[in-house]
């Protein structure tokens, strides 16, 4: 498959669902509207303590719900009571997003997972098993798609990278996840989603035969200065214009 060709490239993707004060990110109700806006959808999953994968990016309560506490501490039947952003949305489960993205879409899901891998990521591949939309997923950690190649070398692959300054970790984690020095080897990434503010970088260009997704594009001036460096973007809060 040339990848360059492929829906990877194709629409905007927008960034936990085409989300605004109605349709709260990571939602139903953001995916719907993405797809009636004909874009591609990226969402992040997570497991809960009984093991129900969900989609949701903090690990917090706290800004999306204004509840205390934290989201592997839930068990399914703790999602009904926690509405995002104050609407009648609620934390949906992997299963559910998939089920109303139908697809009709694109999916790219981001695994939330710094820690040991191997159960969220076999249950995101056997909930996959049974799905006949475009999907893709993407980590920053390099073992979360080693795992994937390994067990499920049909699904793609994304290398999520970027500067990360805002990230407070380990210099040698940051020098070797800004540079991907894994990507190529361990994961055998498909494709590289890579932070758009620090792009063009030296680091990306050993990557050239791989589709570049920029990471995420936060208005239609960005989506401008960018858009000449990578084959598609991640977008949030505005609609690129083409």
């Amino acid at each position: 498959m040339d990848l360059f060709k492929s829906w990877l490239v194709e629409t905007p993707i927008a960034h936990r669902g085409f989300h605004d004060e109605n349709c709260p990110e990571n939602s139903i109700a953001a995916f719907k509207n993405a797809i009636e806006h004909g874009y591609a959808i990226e969402l992040d999953v997570q497991m809960l303590s009984d093991g129900t994968v969900v989609v949701f990016h903090d690990e917090s309560l706290s800004r999306m719900t204004g509840n205390d506490g934290y989201l592997k501490f839930l068990t399914k039947q703790d999602l009904p009571m926690l509405k995002l952003k104050g609407s009648n949305q609620t934390i949906p489960t992997l299963e559910e997003a998939l089920s109303a993205i139908g697809g009709l879409t694109p999916v790219i899901i981001e695994i939330k997972n710094n820690l040991k891998t191997r159960d969220l990521e076999q249950k995101v591949i056997d909930i996959l098993a049974n799905y006949k939309g475009e999907v893709a997923i993407a980590c920053f950690n390099p073992m979360v798609l080693a795992f994937f190649k390994q067990h499920a070398p049909h699904i793609l692959r994304g290398q999520l990278s970027g500067f990360l300054k805002h990230i407070k970790m380990k210099f040698l984690t940051r020098w070797g996840m800004k540079r991907m020095v894994l990507a190529k080897k361990l994961s055998a990434a498909d494709f590289i989603m890579y932070e758009a503010k620090t792009l063009p970088n030296r680091f990306v260009k050993k990557f050239k035969k791989l589709p570049l997704i920029a990471w995420t594009v936060k208005s239609q001036e960005e989506y401008l200065r960018v858009v000449k460096y990578c084959d598609n973007v991640v977008f949030e809060g505005f609609e690129p214009k083409i």
